[in-house]
């Protein structure tokens, strides 16, 4: 009788959750209404690295542009949603070498810090701790290779629309790392080539 009683109930179970509308659809974060405007704040820079902060502000104001969900104003003219952006870490190192130990690909990482703010109440819509940007390149004495202010531009180009996307689209369609497993690990160090 014990046989047969587990096989009755997990059929019955996969039956009652196998009808319309049983299964688990989370409700999507929309923008609150109010918010027609967003300003991009000027980009804050933690690493060493000079002047990244410039190209990563102009690809991001650039992408919300080409995007035209929202009007793009400065944050004292009318802004009702702030982006801020802070480049937590950049690691940049060398991930395979050639038979004279000369590098030969690079693995690129920049880690940012972004909160979509509402001005009218000064809480944050969205934030993502440790959003992440990727990109392995060839060095650029080989064919096809980049160099790392272009591999930099690539990282920009990504991130930009990933922020945009998750703007726009809400929560969910872009998803940050785990900032304790990126903050705690020693080999997460910030490291130019």
């Amino acid at each position: 009788m014990k046989k047969l009683l587990l096989p009755a109930l997990c059929a019955l179970l996969t039956l009652a959750c196998g009808t319309e509308g049983a299964y688990y659809k989370p409700q999507a974060q929309i923008m609150p209404q109010h918010i027609k405007k967003i300003a991009v704040r000027p980009i804050l820079n933690k690493t060493e690295i000079f002047a990244m902060e410039d190209k990563l502000y102009l690809a991001l104001y650039d992408e919300f542009l080409k995007n035209g969900s929202y009007q793009i104003v400065s944050e004292d003219n009318g802004a009702e949603g702030v982006i801020v952006t802070t480049i937590t870490r950049y690691l940049n190192v060398p991930v395979q070498y050639d038979s004279q130990l000369i590098p030969t690909v690079y693995k690129m990482d920049v880690w940012l810090d972004v909160v979509l703010m509402d001005k009218s109440t000064n809480t944050p819509v969205w934030r993502e701790p440790a959003f992440l940007g990727t990109q392995t390149y060839s060095a650029s004495t080989l064919p096809g290779g980049l160099t790392e202010q272009q591999a930099r531009e690539r990282v920009w180009e990504k991130l930009s629309k990933d922020i945009v996307k998750r703007t726009v689209d809400g929560f969910g369609s872009v998803m940050s790392e785990n900032k304790k497993k990126v903050m705690q690990n020693p080999e997460y160090t910030t490291i130019t080539q």
